[in-house]
């Protein structure tokens, strides 16, 4: 009896397979590390970036605490936050303020 070598698509078929199963389980780790943050009350876990779902962490830029997402850089304005931005700002931003308003 002779064993085989697998054929290069053999490899890549099973190789494919291999990623596909890791990157599931990464995936449902992932998961399981979110809700934990999520199920925590609030003022005990940390912000969530809504690109990611990575932690947002507090900036201050021109007197305003904006919030800036650790992985992607995203970011993310509470209400009122792009007001005072742009009224500190004045040029450019400000006249788009206006256009909007």
């Amino acid at each position: 009896m002779t064993i085989q070598k697998p054929s290069s698509q053999e490899e890549e078929y099973f190789a494919r397979l291999e990623f596909e199963r890791r990157r599931k389980e990464a995936e449902a780790r992932r998961r399981e590390e979110l809700e934990d943050v999520r199920g925590r009350p609030m003022g005990l876990g940390a912000m969530l970036c809504p690109r990611c779902g990575s932690e947002l962490v507090p900036v201050h830029y021109r007197e305003v605490e904006i919030d800036k997402c650790s992985s992607c850089d995203g970011v993310w304005l509470d209400c009122g936050e792009l007001e005072r931005v742009g009224e500190a700002e004045g040029g450019f931003l400000s006249g788009m303020l206006r256009i909007f308003r």
